[in-house]
């Protein structure tokens, strides 16, 4: 998918429509200790057994999992920024394989 640089766009801040400067969100890896991961741990059996495991014990490598059925593409953020008063918002989910800004 090829997207421009720059953009036209309403901004909150000057109320107004302005030149906005579009770049691609970096996402972060999730900690292995939050909420979905431990949940997911738990799902896949490892909090059953003997003897004391504490709260499931100790967490499991996620990395040998992998999820069945997956999507091809994933979801991209685009980042907008005004260039009159530089503050910046999120364009959320636009699906591709590919982006190229140009």
């Amino acid at each position: 998918m090829k997207i421009p640089k720059t953009k036209q766009a309403y901004c909150p801040k000057c109320k107004k429509h302005t030149e906005h400067k579009i770049t691609q969100v970096k996402n972060k890896e999730r900690g292995s200790l939050k909420r979905g991961s431990i949940q997911r741990a738990k799902k896949r059996g490892r909090g059953q057994g003997y003897g004391n495991k504490g709260k499931w014990g100790s967490k499991p490598a996620i990395s040998k999992w992998r999820r069945t059925g997956a999507k091809s593409s994933k979801k991209v953020n685009l980042l907008m920024t005004c260039k009159e008063c530089k503050k910046s918002r999120i364009m959320h989910g636009k699906r591709t394989k590919k982006l190229e800004l140009q």
